[in-house]
C-alpha cells in the first residue's frame, strides 16, 4: 500500500515540476518576443538610415558636386533611389525640389531635403 502511494507522490511532485517548468518557459516566451521585436525594429531602423545615407551620398554626388547638368540616366537612378526610400516625406520634398522653376528656388529647396534627409539618418 505504501510502495502505491509513493509512486502517486512522484508522479504528483512531478506533474507538479512540469507545469512550474512550463510557465517559466512560457514567461521567457513573451519576454523574449518583446526583446525580439524591439531588435527587429532596430534593425528596420538601421536599414532605413542605411538607405536614406546612400540617397544622400548619390545626391551629393550626382547634383551637387556636378559640373554639368544632370543628365537622364542620373535623374532617373536617383528618382528611383529616392522612390526606395518609401518615405512620403522625403518623397514630396524631393519633388518640390525637382519642379523648382527658378535657381533660387531651387537652391531652397536642395537645403531643405538636405536637412530633412540629415534629421531622417538622426532619428
Amino acid at each position: 500500500m505504501f510502495e502505491n502511494m509513493g509512486k502517486k507522490n512522484i508522479i504528483v511532485i512531478l506533474f507538479i515540476l512540469s507545469l512550474i517548468g512550463n510557465a517559466f518557459l512560457v514567461g521567457n516566451y513573451f519576454f523574449m518576443q518583446g526583446d525580439f521585436a524591439k531588435v527587429r525594429e532596430a534593425i528596420e531602423q538601421k536599414q532605413t538610415n542605411k538607405k536614406v545615407a546612400d540617397f544622400s551620398t548619390l545626391f551629393i554626388e550626382k547634383v551637387l558636386k556636378a559640373e554639368k547638368d544632370v543628365d537622364f540616366e542620373e535623374r532617373l537612378m536617383l528618382e528611383t533611389a529616392v522612390r526606395d526610400l518609401n518615405d512620403p516625406e522625403i518623397l514630396l520634398q524631393w519633388r518640390k525640389f525637382t519642379e523648382s522653376k527658378v535657381k533660387e528656388d531651387a537652391q531652397r529647396e536642395v537645403k531643405n531635403l538636405l536637412e530633412l534627409l540629415l534629421v531622417k539618418i538622426a532619428t
